[in-house]
């Protein structure tokens, strides 16, 4: 049996709704994070609870989220967390371990860093986190992971913080063979899928992985 998973709507942009909403599985609970909730309704989707300081959305929306049964957090404006930091607090604390954040990859450059950062949150070894829009997918490996895609997809590796050792890949068009990987150097980016999936383990530090699929790069 699958183990439910929280799907946290952020309000970055959304290249194509059609290709986020087939991220969603049937036991999905959904979480708006501020003007995250125009992305769900647009798509005529309820979130479980809407979060964050709602500035970014209108007192209708904030009423039709409780009429239809959903739960409102809201904290002030003035916070030392972003709305989605919060929003993924909320899916720890209530015990999800997988955990899926849409449209948290495009818009403002430094919400696109401070959201890749959050991966790198102490206490997640234990949590699959991943930041995806339905084109491109970015998660932290630090010690296997596998990527599932289509031949012909791109995939990055890019470590940070410091040096990756022991890069090792599989069905990669480019392989890398107990490698280490230099945050200052570009060795990793764009590798090339050869199946329908390829493996990437390392042996210490913490790496950065983007997928992009076919069609979308």
């Amino acid at each position: 049996m699958s183990i439910r998973r929280a799907v946290i709507f952020a309000n970055g942009e959304l290249p194509d709704s059609a290709s986020a909403r087939a991220l969603l599985e049937d036991e999905d609970v959904l979480i708006a994070s501020d003007g995250g909730l125009g992305h769900l309704e647009r798509m005529g989707l309820r979130p479980s609870v809407l979060i964050g300081d709602l500035d970014s959305v209108t007192p209708d929306q904030v009423e039709r989220v409780r009429r239809q049964g959903g739960d409102v957090l809201q904290y002030p404006v003035e916070k030392n967390e972003t709305d989605l930091e919060l929003a993924i607090q909320y899916a720890l604390d209530n015990g999800f371990r997988r955990v899926l954040i849409v449209a948290a990859l495009g818009g403002r450059l430094d919400h696109l860093l401070g959201n890749l950062s959050l991966l790198t949150r102490p206490g997640l070894e234990e949590v699959d986190l991943r930041l995806d829009d339905g084109q491109v997918e970015a998660f932290l490996i630090t010690d296997q992971a596998m990527v599932e895609g289509a031949p012909g997809d791109l995939v990055s590796l890019i470590p940070l913080w410091g040096a990756v050792q022991g890069v090792v890949t599989r069905d990669l068009q480019y392989p890398l063979r107990a490698e280490t990987l230099y945050p200052f150097k570009t060795r990793g980016i764009s590798n090339v899928m050869e199946r329908e999936q390829a493996g990437v383990s390392i042996a210490g530090g913490q790496l950065l992985c983007i997928h992009t699929r076919q069609g979308s790069h």
